[in-house]
């Protein structure tokens, strides 16, 4: 109530990007003092055994995570973790420093609970990323980090694949898992990159320089994952579902934005004066769900699904896992939720279970599918 009446009323009065960084920075700064991180986390964890999930080799505390977007310098990870994430993935992080696309370049759509975003990768690189991981300390030693890797958009498509494994090798040490990101609608030339040929080469070759770094460093190989768009065509999910057994990739999540203005209840000429950028928020939800579904269907629930897009409330998480997803992430419904969202989708989460005699919520994964759903 506080941060809805108050707190966002005047954030939402700064431009969007300079609100992040401000009220970023700000918390950043606040919870350096461990009695305010203490009590951050007393506030807003929900700790319960049935919300813990185990995937890919890693243990999460609850399903609900941060997506990547948000700490794109992997500045703010450790603090952000005090919300009660149950991981937080930073990035895009790329090979090269770049400055991303020209101010502005980041939209809310208040009436649609979603923004508008080409923010191009602006990211400081892939070795000063490294250099701040290297002395940085996470919350708490049991935390998930995510790293999400790209494209820099100066380097051709055609040599992509090098620059990510650039990026893999520079942070393979400090990431608990990595997010391939091959879907943003903001680097040119980057969605070529989920056709099948060069997936399938891009992919391949992390595999195979995950194996020889595991090697070096005495270590399990880190999981893999793939992010993808909303706007894939039936035949690029058709290959995408084929790539991902194919490579035998640990996870997927889905989805990205998207390039799709349906549906908004914002004035079309608003929409229009903003421009390109890739849509985030609720009116995602149907459609990234859609992809989730499809691709539990097709993978039977063997390769662990991430769902994200749209999540703005309990009840969205919960349809994203019954249609199929392990995992939930969240982005645009952080910045309009504000701090107490993570909280109150796990509260919502465990009493959705109960009224359903589930005692797990990996037992709730794609019950959709099973005919014993009910919303």
């Amino acid at each position: 109530m506080l941060w809805e009446k108050v707190a966002r009323q005047i954030l939402f009065q700064l431009p969007a990007e300079k609100a992040h960084h401000f009220s970023m920075d700000a918390f950043n700064r606040l919870l350096a003092l461990v009695p305010v991180s203490a009590f951050f986390s007393k506030r807003y964890s929900v700790v319960d055994a049935r919300l813990r999930t185990r995937l890919f080799g890693l243990s999460f505390e609850n399903p609900v995570g941060l997506a990547a977007g948000f700490d794109k310098d992997a500045v703010w990870f450790a603090k952000l973790a005090a919300l009660g994430f149950g991981h937080v993935e930073v990035g895009t992080i790329t090979g090269q420093p770049q400055d991303g696309n020209p101010q502005p370049r980041l939209f809310r759509l208040p009436q649609d609970k979603a923004i508008i975003n080409r923010m191009g990768f602006n990211n400081r690189g892939a070795d000063n990323a490294a250099k701040r991981l290297a002395n940085s300390r996470r919350f708490r030693d049991s935390d998930v980090l995510g790293i999400n890797i790209g494209k820099t958009k100066v380097v051709p498509v055609e040599e992509a694949t090098q620059d990510y494994l650039y990026s893999f090798e520079r942070l393979f040490t400090f990431a608990d898992y990595f997010t391939v990101n091959v879907s943003s609608p903001n680097t040119p030339g980057l969605r070529t990159l989920q056709n099948r040929a060069p997936l399938i080469d891009l992919l391949t070759r992390i595999e195979a320089q995950n194996v020889q770094l595991a090697a070096d460093h005495e270590v399990t190989k880190k999981p893999v994952l793939l992010k993808i768009a909303p706007d894939v065509t039936d035949e690029q999910l058709t290959d995408i579902i084929s790539i991902l057994k194919e490579v035998k990739l640990d996870g997927v999540i889905a989805t990205n934005t998207t390039l799709s203005r349906d549906g908004l209840q914002t004035p079309e000429k608003d929409v229009q004066a903003i421009g390109a950028g890739g849509l985030s928020g609720a009116p995602l939800a149907q459609r990234s769900r859609d992809v989730v579904a499809a691709l539990f269907t097709e993978l039977k629930g063997k390769i662990p699904i991430v769902g994200v897009g749209g999540i703005s409330d309990g009840d969205a998480a919960w349809q994203m896992i019954c249609a199929g997803a392990s995992l939930v992430q969240i982005y645009t419904g952080f910045i309009y939720g504000g701090p107490g969202i993570v909280r109150d989708i796990n509260r919502y989460l465990l009493k959705r279970m109960k009224a359903h005699g589930i005692e797990h919520i990996a037992d709730a994964v794609g019950i959709g599918h099973r005919g014993t759903h009910r919303s």
